[in-house]
């Protein structure tokens, strides 16, 4: 297939996605992968928008093989769509059931082991309903597939939304400049009286005027904090307003042409008489920094999530402050959590994802912070590519306290 010609990034960055699948299929043993969908406007399956971009209404089945081959079986009125990508080997229609078709192609593949979309910890390769999974159990039975042979593409869509491309690569990397520009003309607007919500305000318009969408939920995004009594997390905005004294902390993410940033910054807002910030906050931004840094310098191909972790969360203990009691990162693209691997500790709610190998062309964003009694919280996060001997930031790092001067 020509790219030379492709005008729109998302046929574009399917097609490469179709050629990584099978790549991963070799490297997993897996006979092929199937996305099996219907009406996708009410129920999505995440890893079906990194083979095909568009929306679906019947059932529809897009199954890659290992031997390069890809089909697609859509409704009738779908199927000129997806004919008009010219990234699939073969497009078929159906009117009344595509039972017999999907039957039949599953037959002729000759798959031994097919992986489909369920995952008890990774959301991102879960796509695959409860209901739909009885259906195409049923035709899997009449293609002669037996139950154990449908085995989860976690591994294959881990990998797959994690190893990014360099369309993908270059479309996060806008997302992070134009984030970072924002984040540049937010700090020009930090000043004592202006509340949480104000300083939130002010995004959201400037959102509005670039025609951008937010990496997560427009209430929640940006999170900003101001002094001791603002709750760190994920909650709204508040009314709390800037005063002198004060610690100001944003979390926030652009979502640009598909792809998300996700960073955070801080300010401190110097008082009367102070030229810098008092030695109890420069005390804990240096170790933040340090930890979240040590954690980058431990971050390559091969090492699990959970050992990275490990390597931040000890420098920050190890310096006196308390764990922080969330993950170290989480991979972006698509979405802020873009599921994948997990930098994160061995806890129950992550599930296997700390135990998933880095691999290169992951994308993270990386993050964590410390409690500053009397001023508020300090918090960074960074976004870093993973490279074939380690990694880099992607984002321009905050390696100092910006001041506020009133």
């Amino acid at each position: 297939m020509d790219n030379s010609t492709v005008s729109d990034p998302a046929v574009l960055i399917a097609r490469e996605k179709l050629l990584q699948a099978v790549q991963l299929l070799e490297r997993l043993d897996l006979d092929a992968w199937l996305v099996f969908v219907r009406e996708t406007s009410l129920s999505k399956d995440p890893a079906l928008e990194l083979i095909y971009p568009h929306e679906l209404t019947w059932h529809s089945a897009f199954l890659v093989q290992r031997d390069g081959a890809s089909h697609a079986l859509v409704g009738r009125h779908d199927a000129n769509n997806v004919e008009r990508l010219n990234n699939f080997t073969t497009v078929s229609g159906y009117d009344q059931s595509i039972r017999p078709m999907l039957a039949d192609l599953l037959r002729r593949s000759g798959a031994r082991r097919l992986a489909i979309n369920f995952s008890e910890s990774d959301p991102a390769a879960d796509g695959l309903t409860s209901g739909m999974r009885m259906t195409l159990e049923a035709i899997a039975a009449e293609a002669g597939l037996q139950p154990a042979q449908l085995v989860s593409a976690e591994n294959l869509v881990s990998s797959l939304r994690g190893q990014k491309s360099a369309s993908e690569l270059q479309l996060i990397r806008q997302a992070v400049a134009t984030t970072e520009r924002l984040l540049d003309d937010f700090g020009k607007r930090i000043a004592p009286g202006v509340t949480e919500q104000q300083l939130a305000d002010f995004l959201h318009q400037r959102l509005q005027q670039d025609g951008l969408a937010t990496a997560w939920d427009w209430a929640g995004c940006p999170i900003v904090n101001t002094g001791p009594d603002s709750v760190i997390g994920h909650g709204a905005p508040s009314q709390l307003s800037v005063q002198p004294g004060h610690l100001v902390h944003v979390d926030f993410g652009v979502k640009q042409n598909g792809f998300c940033a996700d960073l955070q910054r801080m300010w401190y807002v110097l008082a009367p008489g102070e030229v810098a910030p008092p030695p109890a906050v420069m005390h804990i931004w240096k170790i933040v920094r340090g930890a979240l840094m040590v954690g980058l310098m431990a971050l390559k191909p091969g090492v699990t999530g959970w050992e990275v972790d490990s390597v931040a969360r000890e420098y920050l203990t190890r310096h006196g402050l308390p764990e922080y009691m969330h993950a170290y990162g989480h991979n972006i693209g698509r979405v802020a959590h873009d599921g994948g691997a997990t930098l994160g500790p061995r806890w129950e709610r992550y599930g296997k994802s700390p135990y998933v190998p880095v691999e290169a062309g992951n994308v993270f964003a990386i993050e964590l912070g410390a409690q500053v009694p009397g001023y508020g919280w300090i918090y960074l996060e960074e976004n870093a590519l993973v490279t074939d001997d380690g990694a880099e930031l992607i984002s321009a790092p905050q390696t100092e306290l910006y001041l506020v001067r009133t």
